[in-house]
């Protein structure tokens, strides 16, 4: 069986995760980069990792790896690629995406135009022809110079993963699903402890959080673009990953999970997005202000995107919003709490010192995620 180099591109800061995820599949890790993580795996892999990994924004095939300072240099090389293997005759093929980052080759249309060309004058004499009708199915690629290293990849999935097709109701400034998800697996919360996240906005942290206790696989209800690929990913590849997918949910769990915000709006979109998700009877959400927050048990978990400043121009509103939250956590006996956010004194106004501290890069924006670890709880006997 044919195996392949497949790239699983992640938030910076955040490949560890992603690391484990892939490990938790069975599948080998040969390479791990800022931003990305690099795993050998069959057609199988491919149906798999789109459907059950919740915490990469895509699954590309490695295609070639290459060394290139000069634009001819591009071309030859990208013509030398056996692009048959991959391409249809009448397959839909471009260069989606390049990026280019201290290298020679800095221009990403020139890039994407000479390795389109480079492309179609391989093709043309494998399948005979002076022009492409690309009237079948879509194969796009993503192409990175680092350093002059071209790496090319070919995008299996479409659509970024983080839209698992949940979320159509939305407010300003949401924490991506696949975020947010890579967030709750850096904690030691599991479906058996209290989840609340006070700033829920539309449904994000507890949707994710209520997913990952379900064991729902995150691209179940969705599409990929290589499920038009049978000459790469056999059909029934898909079917099987489905039918592995509804095996491992777990239908009747019982789950404490609340989500809170002050605009009733957000509340609205939340409880949509959670129906939508089939997890509403997993979640209790409310039009509730941070400051009216408690809770009577002991040992749950706090984990929020607060606002801050500068997604809703509140700058000023900072400090005390983030002493506010400093109160109420104090008030929440034996809790742990983790905040992702860009404001860079939250700690200082929460009062308390974080047991840890990650910079995490959500999209361009530097941002924290403050970790309040609190005591474990007692072990059952």
């Amino acid at each position: 069986m044919k195996t392949y180099e497949l790239i699983a591109p992640c938030h910076f800061g955040l490949e560890a995760v992603l690391k484990r995820e892939i490990y938790d599949l069975g599948y080998e890790i040969s390479k791990v980069e800022d931003g990305k993580v690099t795993f050998i795996g069959d057609d199988e892999a491919i149906a798999r990792a789109n459907l059950f990994l919740r915490t990469t924004e895509r699954i590309l095939i490695k295609v070639a790896s290459f060394r290139a300072t000069t634009f001819d240099e591009l071309f030859e090389k990208t013509k030398a690629i056996d692009w048959e293997e991959y391409i249809p005759k009448n397959g839909k093929f471009w260069v989606a995406k390049a990026n280019s980052i201290k290298s020679q080759l800095f221009s990403p249309s020139d890039i994407q135009r000479i390795m389109k060309k480079a492309m179609v004058e391989h093709l043309k004499p494998i399948y005979g022809v002076s022009y492409f009708e690309e009237d079948g199915a879509a194969f796009p690629l993503r192409v990175t110079l680092m350093k002059d290293e071209v790496t090319i990849g070919l995008d299996t999935s479409g659509e970024s993963l983080h839209k698992r097709g949940y979320r159509k109701a939305t407010v300003a400034a949401p924490v991506t699903e696949t975020l947010a998800a890579a967030l709750i697996l850096l904690t030691p919360w599991n479906k058996d402890r209290i989840l609340v996240d006070p700033f829920c906005g539309s449904g994000t942290f507890p949707i994710e959080a209520a997913m990952i206790g379900a064991n729902i696989a995150p691209g179940r209800e969705r599409d990929f673009l290589a499920q038009e690929w049978s000459h790469i990913v056999p059909r029934k590849r898909w079917y099987e990953a489905v039918e592995e997918a509804d095996d491992c949910q777990l239908r009747d769990v019982k789950m404490e999970i609340q989500g809170y915000d002050i605009d009733s709006e957000a509340v609205k979109a939340a409880m949509e997005n959670a129906k939508r998700c089939g997890v509403e009877q997993q979640i209790h959400f409310q039009q509730r202000d941070v400051k009216d927050l408690s809770h009577r048990k002991k040992y749950g978990f706090l984990i929020s995107n607060p606002p801050y400043g500068e997604r809703l121009n509140t700058k000023e509103a900072m400090p005390a919003l983030y002493q506010e939250i400093g109160r109420v956590y104090q008030s929440l006996d034996s809790w742990s709490m983790f905040l992702l956010t860009a404001f860079e004194e939250a700690e200082h106004y929460i009062g308390i010192h974080a047991t840890k501290n990650r910079k995490i890069y959500n999209g361009m924006m530097k941002t924290y995620f403050y970790q309040f670890m609190g005591p474990k709880p007692p072990r059952k006997q």
